[in-house]
């Protein structure tokens, strides 16, 4: 319920013309043997954004920046971005304190929202696991921030070769600039999970990680991308504030990063 409150509060503040809603269902949903708990609802809110997404693309409103919701919520959207261009042209950017890249054999939860990028890599339960060009692959995912990680994530990022950079590492926006540059990709997917900020800089997050991103760090490295890459898309996801009056209190810094991923940059 935090989650609804948390995308609720930002939608106020969005302009109503350029705002679409997606209808998410109440129900549980049913994890029907996968071990990835409310996977039958998980996959409806996917199937319904992706909807969604596939009409604003016809009438022309493309990119997008979905607000979720939890990580799960931007599945629809990772997908729409690198279906909708030439395989292999768009990176992704995931700016996020954890991996997101368990499966549900090494998850200690079931949470789905801890294996969204590892669904979009083509690794998770039918439906959700990405396929055909819809699916990314490892050598164009950049993790940016990420400095909670399981055994199984660091095992697989060594494997996989995932680039990786930790806060102190975007200190420098060029250097995410770089790390993306080698991905060989022209476009950029932008997914902000907002607990990639420092606790001191955003409470309303559930699973808050010392030593963050400061919101000029994260603007900053946003703004580098814009200006070198075409964005494909974005997310910010994770906001679940305590109560309204904590809501009002973060929502100077999520619009900030908000405004980073919207404002119009030179030729678009």
């Amino acid at each position: 319920m935090q989650l609804i409150d948390g995308a609720t509060a930002i939608a106020g503040d969005l302009p109503a013309s350029a705002t679409t809603f997606v209808d998410v269902p109440m129900e549980a949903g049913e994890s029907l043997g996968t071990g990835v708990q409310r996977l039958s609802s998980i996959a409806a809110v996917r199937d319904r954004a992706a909807l969604a997404l596939e009409v604003l693309a016809a009438s022309g409103d493309d990119p997008v920046v979905t607000i979720g919701g939890d990580c799960g919520s931007d599945l629809a959207g990772v997908q729409h971005a690198i279906s909708a261009r030439a395989p292999g042209s768009v990176a992704v950017v995931w700016f996020d304190a954890h991996g997101d890249l368990n499966t549900p054999e090494s998850s200690p939860t079931g949470a789905f929202h801890g294996m969204v990028l590892r669904a979009l890599l083509g690794e998770a339960p039918e439906p959700l696991a990405a396929t055909g060009d819809a699916a990314i692959t490892p050598e164009r995912v950049v993790l940016a921030g990420s400095r909670e990680l399981d055994d199984g994530e660091r095992a697989y990022i060594d494997e996989a070769g995932i680039r990786s950079l930790s806060p102190d590492e975007l200190h420098d926006p060029d250097e995410l600039v770089r790390a993306v540059e080698a991905t060989g990709a022209d476009a950029v997917y932008l997914h902000v999970d907002l607990d990639v900020l420092d606790p001191g800089a955003i409470a309303g997050v559930q699973f808050a990680e010392p030593f963050g991103l400061a919101p000029d760090e994260l603007v900053g490295a946003i703004t580098a991308l814009r200006a070198r890459f075409e964005l494909a898309g974005a997310a910010i996801t994770e906001f679940a504030p305590r109560s309204p009056d904590a809501a009002d209190d973060d929502l100077p810094v999520i619009l900030r990063v908000l405004g980073s991923l919207t404002k119009k940059t030179p030729g678009s």
